[in-house]
């Protein structure tokens, strides 16, 4: 059966970064866009990694281009854009897809264990997918829900 510590994606800067680094943590995995009206949120996520990363929790974001091509930057210009507007220090993937028939493993798989109000399918950027430390899917969390509003139920999964 595949678990989440089962996946791998590379890094912006093209270095893998396996899920099974992150045994015993909280991980946070988002997909996300720098041309999104949601964009901002890069600024409360990183609000939360700094607050509990020392407690355990990491962020992955994964920048996407299929929610109106509001990625449409390379790797350089994605990195350059959520570290000198959201001051991002969590890992950033290489640009993926997250719907579709060349939508990642990883995501497949988290759509599949925590589906939406549409199915599986990822409805925009920055939906988020929250993940313990014994690597079962918590919850999912829609593009409307602010990082803030995520943090309780980070706090009850550290704790567990």
């Amino acid at each position: 059966m595949t678990q989440f510590y089962d996946f791998s994606l590379n890094t912006l800067q093209g270095k893998p970064l396996a899920m099974n680094e992150y045994q015993g943590k909280v991980v946070l995995v988002v997909n996300t866009a720098s041309k999104c009206g949601f964009t901002p949120q890069y600024a409360g996520l990183q609000e939360l990694y700094d607050k509990y990363k020392d407690q355990g929790l990491e962020i992955i974001g994964a920048p996407c281009n299929q929610f109106g091509k509001q990625e449409p930057g390379d790797a350089d210009t994605i990195q350059g854009e959520c570290l000198i507007n959201y001051g991002v220090s969590f890992p950033m993937t290489e640009k993926l897809e997250v719907n579709g028939k060349n939508a990642h493993p990883l995501f497949a798989y988290l759509k599949e264990a925590a589906p939406g109000t549409l199915g599986n399918r990822i409805k925009w950027n920055f939906t988020k997918f929250l993940v313990g430390k014994d690597g079962e899917v918590i919850k999912r969390y829609g593009s409307m829900t602010k990082p803030a509003a995520i943090a309780s139920d980070i706090e009850a999964a550290l704790k567990a």
